[in-house]
């Protein structure tokens, strides 16, 4: 019989890796999670393994660690021998906690970023991290330097150096565990946007963004005009009143086609508005809406409204959930900001 090739890595080669698309399986014992915690990974106790193997997605790398790395070995073998692309972290979670304490910080270059992006970029890249870990971090938007703190102090991360050279910042941030982040408490955020202008749906979203980035759960709930914004760009053929034809017609299909709240100049304004955003390299519209949806911000579009209007549920973009009254009072009473845009 072939013997297994087993892969191993150091712990600081796997620090070094981009585990976007990895899975990190930790085989400590649960109490012991409890007391040292990784901040990252899928905790499957060694002692529960065989049970539970099915759990691990088989297209994704797994890097198995224990407490010395001697159980990870054996369990990467296991999962190399049943398909797994597997690799045992040497010496474990004590080897890497003793690594990450003298590991240089991972670098990220966010200069030329403008809001919500440098927070959004931050957010994502530390939750890849190890708790202790630290992110060094360039950026030029003024803003961002006031974020930064923000952000550290409501999330729970230590804001270690915040330094200004010229026109750009050096930050440093370390990944902490904080008590407060695993409360549940009212801290969502709610917006009912009731408009349909570009300018106030940029807001919205770059606030929806900023605030999922910071771990909290966003619901938008769009009613009347503001359902426009959900509305597919492309024509979908659904049966309609004369009445609801007419709207649709008058009514703007799509965020392209939304104009401004002021000096719209039959169009011109929202046009000229786009133009100023992407030489600012500030997110388009459509690029929020994309990275709103992939960090879990709800959006529910007002079924009432929907009915009243003569839009179905096929014109709407994906990703959309019908809602009505009760689920916006739901949502504002697990929430500590509601706005009416």
């Amino acid at each position: 019989m072939e013997e297994t090739i087993i892969k191993r890595i150091t712990p600081e080669g796997f620090l070094a890796l981009d585990r976007e698309n990895v899975t990190v399986l930790d085989l400590r014992e649960s109490d012991e999670v409890l007391v040292k915690k990784l901040g990252v990974g899928v905790n499957i106790p060694f002692s529960k393994f065989t049970s539970r193997i099915d759990e691990l997605d088989k297209s994704k790398p797994v890097y198995v660690l224990c407490r010395t790395g001697d159980l990870s070995e054996e369990v990467t073998e296991i999962l190399t021998d049943r398909g797994y692309d597997a690799c045992n972290i040497e010496g474990g979670y004590d080897a890497l906690t003793g690594q990450i304490k003298s590991a240089p910080p991972k670098e990220i270059d966010l200069r030329g970023m403008r809001c919500p992006g440098p927070v959004v970029k931050t957010a994502d890249e530390l939750s890849r991290m190890f708790y202790g870990q630290r992110l060094h971090i360039r950026a030029d938007e003024d803003a961002f330097s006031s974020d930064i703190a923000v952000w550290c102090e409501r999330t729970g991360n230590r804001l270690v150096k915040l330094e200004r050279f010229a026109n750009e910042f050096s930050i440093l941030v370390e990944k902490q565990y904080s008590e407060k982040a695993e409360v549940r408490r009212p801290d969502g955020k709610t917006f009912v946007l009731f408009s349909g202008d570009l300018d106030k749906t940029i807001a919205a979203f770059i606030m929806a963004n900023a605030a999922a980035a910071m771990g909290r759960r966003v619901t938008l709930f769009f009613t009347f005009w503001g359902l426009n914004i959900l509305r597919n760009p492309k024509k979908v053929k659904v049966k309609k009143s004369f009445v609801e034809k007419m709207f649709g017609f008058m009514m703007p299909r799509g965020t392209k086609k939304l104009g401004l709240s002021r000096m719209n100049m039959c169009g011109m304004g929202a046009k000229m508005i786009r133009s100023v955003m992407k030489s600012k390299n500030v997110s388009s519209l459509e690029e929020l809406i994309d990275s709103a949806r992939a960090h879990g911000v709800r959006i529910v579009a007002c079924q009432m409204s929907m009915d009243i209007m003569g839009i179905r549920r096929e014109e709407l973009i994906e990703g959309v959930e019908l809602g009505g009254a009760a689920t916006f009072i739901g949502s504002g009473e697990q929430s500590d900001m509601s706005l009416f845009i």
